[in-house]
């Protein structure tokens, strides 16, 4: 009898220690973290719940370092992500782990904005600061090669649009997410575009968004300036357009477009050439590739800046000119050729 007893008195007491022992575990798991503030804390390639178990406990988060290796036994899945990941005062072991197993570490946005060119992109990349920058530097056809793009030629290849990217991520990775959205959203336009638009092929509509986008800032105005170009276009007259022959002078242009630069001879020069410039000049968002698509109704032939931002459309080339003599010859001392952007 005696033996039996020790028996119960034994198994009882370990019973006792197990259920202390997951008590204390639960504990530990279930409560917050030390921590007073919002931190930072990276997981590593590599890293396991041991090596994190120590690096939490060398920072002085959790108490035991063991304790990692207890959360990644429950969820036999468990695996954590690379990254950086934004810690909480409020969470505990169980919700920091979890964090690290849904890979959701700390994002950051940057906007790429209407108008501007693949290099103007790249440049905007590399300030942030934290994008792996691979395409600096690489001739237009290097960066096409480099992200597989159907063309040789970059340019208006990716969709104007503000992009979410994590710490370490590649221009590469960024501007394949913004080509995507730009062909997806191309070819959705396309197919419902008006009738007896002068394009063969989508990319030659995006071209001519590109125009469209230089040209103008003022949502109103990018119908009409489409339906000026298209008919100019199909009535076999050159665009005549400023940004494009900009655009074919790179570096070359200084800031102002002399007469030598109207001169230029560029496939890009559309006061020389007829059609459509070889590539876009700039990359565009949905509204000027709509316009492109969807042109407004107007008989004007020629535009040209007010001053103010907007511009004033003419039928006539003695229409038009006139309109030169008024708002270029005699400028307003706060010209400008687009609208104001207010913060």
């Amino acid at each position: 009898m005696a033996y039996i007893k020790w028996l119960y008195r034994a198994a009882f007491l370990i019973i006792t220690l197990l259920a202390l022992c997951a008590g204390y575990l639960y504990t530990q798991v279930t409560s917050p973290i030390i921590l007073s503030d919002t931190t930072t804390f990276e997981v590593m390639k590599g890293d396991s719940a041991y090596s994190l178990g120590h690096r939490l406990h060398s920072e002085g988060l959790i108490e035991q370092p063991f304790l990692t290796r207890v959360v990644a036994k429950l969820k036999p899945a468990w695996v954590p992500k690379v990254g950086k990941y934004a810690l909480e005062p409020s969470m505990n072991l169980m919700q920091v782990m979890a964090l690290f197993d849904s890979g959701e570490s700390i994002s950051y946005d940057i906007t790429l904005l209407e108008g501007k060119t693949t290099q103007d992109y790249l440049l905007a990349m590399k300030a942030k600061g934290n994008i792996k920058m691979t395409l600096l530097g690489l001739s237009d056809k290097e960066i096409a090669e480099k992200l597989a793009l159907e063309v040789d030629h970059p340019e208006g290849r990716f969709f104007a649009n503000t992009y979410r990217y994590q710490d370490g991520d590649t221009d590469v990775s960024i501007l394949k997410h913004a080509n995507g959205l730009l062909v997806n959203t191309l070819a959705q336009l396309w197919d419902n575009k008006a009738e007896g638009l002068p394009y063969k092929t989508p990319y030659e509509a995006l071209i001519m968004a590109s125009i469209i986008e230089k040209e103008t800032a003022v949502p109103a105005e990018r119908p009409l300036i489409a339906r000026v170009f298209i008919s100019r276009l199909q009535k076999r007259m050159r665009l005549q357009t400023d940004p494009t022959v900009i655009y074919g002078l790179g570096k070359a242009f200084t800031g102002n477009l002399t007469r030598k630069g109207l001169q230029s001879k560029s496939p890009y020069n559309t006061y020389r050439v007829y059609g459509l410039p070889p590539t876009p000049i700039a990359n565009v968002g949905r509204e000027a590739i709509e316009a492109a698509l969807n042109p407004g109704r107007t008989k004007a032939l020629y535009f040209v800046a007010k001053g103010d931002g907007s511009h004033a459309f003419s039928n006539s080339l003695k229409e038009h000119n006139r309109a030169v003599r008024k708002y270029q010859y005699k400028r307003r001392d706060d010209y400008r050729s687009t609208p104001q952007v207010t913060q």
